[in-house]
């Protein structure tokens, strides 16, 4: 096998995760959210520790954390940790429709980042494609007579992770253990808080962990389903394009879509029919421009 259709393996498989992922999260509906997310930080910990120990990079992960980059690190892991947080509560919540909205917009929304923190210029047809996803958001809104806030929350806070990655001088691997352990202190002070029955009134929530043996092998597991697939893309963007990646990543909000419609049942009307072939439409037109199938002279930077 090549290590080109290795690569889309991977890539294959790190969609599936990603966009099969409310199936997981939906079977902790019973566990409050901020429990989740803290497992899912310590047990990512855990395994990304046992990664780099077998590679004998734990020395990279020292110097990384207590390195230039440190508050680079911070702002990732605040903007991913708030990405995951919303993410859990939108598919425990049923909201997995507008969780799959939010990833099918964030490429658009990251080309508006890409303006205006680094000074990019949209090509012709990239600006048709956000102004219609624009207009598919402002639809939406008018019709539900609310705007989407889900799926808004979750595009910016990837974007501005991207934003945050996009001069880390290091790997995935690397950079997410970094991430996870700098969230660490937080998520373990929330669970001994919560256990002890020190956390303020207000935030007293049961604790499901070590009470209930499906739910804590679940919350252990947590950790795998966060880790895994980020080693598996590190894998793959070695191997393949980035086009193919980025036409790929369509797959995570597609079968997220399809698990909040055919398997939990949540309303799709008519007002999101019109505004999701709005954005596929302004995908599509995105997609043909990054790989170069329109006329140049549409190419060109405004």
């Amino acid at each position: 096998m090549s290590e080109q259709a290795k690569g889309l393996i991977a890539m294959v498989g790190v969609c599936l995760i990603w966009g099969l992922s409310p199936l997981f999260y939906h079977t902790l509906a019973a566990v409050p959210v901020a429990e989740v997310l803290a497992h899912r930080t310590l047990w990512s910990l855990v395994l990304f520790l046992g990664i780099l120990g077998y590679q004998g990079r734990l020395s990279e992960f020292r110097v990384a954390l207590t390195g230039p980059y440190f508050w680079r690190l911070v702002f990732a892991a605040v903007t991913i940790s708030a990405n995951w947080g919303l993410f859990i509560w939108a598919v425990q919540a049923g909201h997995v429709v507008q969780s799959s909205l939010g990833y099918y917009i964030f490429p658009l929304v990251a080309v508006v980042m890409g303006i205006v923190l680094f000074k990019e210029r949209l090509t012709v047809t990239q600006g048709v494609a956000v102004a219609l996803a624009a207009l598919a958001v402002l639809i939406l809104t008018w019709g539900l007579g609310v705007a989407p806030w889900i799926s808004i929350g979750l595009a910016i806070s990837f974007g501005l992770y991207g934003v945050a990655k996009k001069a880390l001088p290091m790997g995935p691997v690397l950079s997410v253990a970094c991430e996870v352990a700098i969230l660490t202190p937080l998520a373990a002070l929330w669970l001994i808080l919560q256990a002890t029955g020190l956390m303020p009134a207000a935030l007293l929530q049961p604790v499901s962990f070590g009470t209930h043996l499906g739910e804590t092998l679940l919350l252990v597991f947590s950790g795998v389903v966060t880790a895994v697939p980020l080693i598996l893309f590190s894998y793959a963007t070695r191997r393949i394009g980035m086009a193919t990646v980025g036409l790929m990543q369509y797959l995570n909000p597609t079968l997220q879509f399809f698990c909040a419609v055919a398997i939990f049942g949540e309303t799709f009307t008519g007002w999101h029919m019109i505004a999701f072939t709005m954005i596929w439409t302004a995908l599509a037109i995105y997609s043909a421009s990054a790989l170069g199938l329109v006329p140049a002279a549409l190419r060109r930077r405004t």
